[in-house]
């Protein structure tokens, strides 16, 4: 089994056999949770395959099971579907468990500030395109969340996404992108990105992340409106 097949596999194991737990009951949110995936996922893969095309990023054969679609490896296929799944789980989970929304009052805020600290460093770094394009993108969808969809989950979100983070993500993706390793999974051209990494992993990977579950979220949010 290769390295990043693994990752995958681990990754969604726990939170797929506690989707089932009759506190949690996440199963029972599969509707929602299907869409939220393969939506985003699209979009997604669409990307990776114009920026591996690129040379912004690639993999490493010696942790692939050789397997490809579109020039991508099967397990990156896997990747966007592995990964979201836990972290909606994780988010549903807070929100069943953590009835306080702690975050909820400075969401706005929050907000605001990471849209104009996104957008002035894709200014100031837009020759470089993983930089630009991720900030771009998030600033554009925080945007759009403050401006038209009025999203009453932002400071939910924001929990999820420091406890998966903090934590889950810097193992996970800490791994692909070389920690523990002898050589990366995943490797970066530093030409494309600001070359600063928290540990191995570059800090558009956090931003990167950060649009992804927030497109999970509000599809998923979309269609499941009871946990609002």
């Amino acid at each position: 089994m290769s390295t990043y097949l693994l990752i995958n596999i681990l990754s969604i194991s726990i939170p797929f056999l506690f989707s089932f737990h009759p506190r949690l009951k996440f199963y029972r949110k599969w509707h929602a949770v299907l869409p939220a995936l393969l939506i985003p996922g699209i979009v997604f893969i669409l990307w990776d395959t114009l920026f591996t095309r690129r040379g912004v990023w690639g993999f490493n054969p010696d942790h692939l099971s050789g397997i490809y679609w579109m020039g991508l490896p099967m397990e990156e296929w896997l990747f966007f579907f592995c990964i979201p799944y836990a972290c909606l789980f994780t988010y549903s989970c807070l929100t069943v468990l953590v009835k306080r929304d702690f975050l909820g009052p400075y969401a706005k805020l929050l907000s605001k500030v990471l849209i104009v600290v996104l957008i002035s460093i894709a200014l100031a770094y837009i020759d470089r395109i993983y930089t630009s394009v991720t900030f771009f993108a998030t600033a554009i969808f925080l945007s759009l969340h403050l401006l038209m969809f009025r999203s009453g989950y932002l400071g939910r979100f924001y929990l999820a996404y420091l406890v998966i983070f903090l934590f889950p993500f810097l193992i996970v993706n800490g791994i692909l992108t070389g920690s523990f390793l002898s050589e990366p999974v995943v490797w970066y051209n530093n030409q494309e990105n600001l070359a600063f990494r928290i540990f191995t992993i570059p800090i558009e990977d956090f931003v990167y992340g950060l649009l992804l579950f927030l497109m999970n979220v509000t599809i998923y949010e979309k269609l499941n409106p009871a946990e609002q």
